[in-house]
């Protein structure tokens, strides 16, 4: 299974490494990933050559949902933890490789410690350079104004004749213009 904007850096065998615009025929249109992606899922339980079809997502938009207000509570809090995170990390690995003099127990509360310390700090830097021009937190998303299906011009027909149905049956996702 691939996510719909790639995965670990790599490319399938075939595909170019470069971006480039996608080729073949519309077959059918959709309002959202989840429909388009069920459509090409039938296409393959029907054992359809699913290697010609490819999802477009058209008109791209970067939608930001903001998650919450930042506060210099929430901020030394959250820069707390990550060095925690880190410290627990470096003092495991002081006592895994035996480079401290301390017992294991004190080696790993003073990686502890002493991430936590410059976690809150390096937070603390940071948000206060910012001087309150960004006072929330927000995760962004690139998502679609619709998703095309486009299928090479050998099979194209055939998987239009396969969503019109399975359109029609009411079993998937309907097409968001008419193919």
């Amino acid at each position: 299974m691939t996510a719909p904007f790639g995965g670990a850096g790599r490319t399938a065998p075939g595909l170019p490494n470069l971006p480039t615009p996608p080729t073949g025929w519309p077959v059918g249109s959709y309002a959202t990933y989840a429909e388009a992606q069920r459509a090409v899922d039938h296409l393959a339980d029907s054992n359809f050559p699913v290697r010609d079809v490819t999802i477009v997502g058209v008109d791209l938009m970067l939608v930001e949902r903001v998650i919450g207000r930042l506060t210099w509570g929430r901020v030394l809090a959250s820069g707390g933890a990550s060095g925690a995170w880190f410290g627990l990390f470096f003092g495991l690995l002081l006592v895994v490789f035996g480079t401290t003099t301390l017992p294991p127990f004190a080696a790993v509360l003073v990686g502890l410690l002493g991430g936590m310390v410059f976690g809150v700090v390096l937070a603390a830097v940071g948000y206060g350079a910012s001087r309150g021009r960004r006072d929330f937190t927000s995760a962004s998303q690139m998502v679609a104004g619709r998703y095309d299906v486009l299928c090479q011009p050998r099979n194209a027909e055939k998987a239009r004749e396969m969503l019109a149905k399975l359109a029609m049956s009411g079993d998937g996702p309907r097409s968001a213009h008419g193919s």
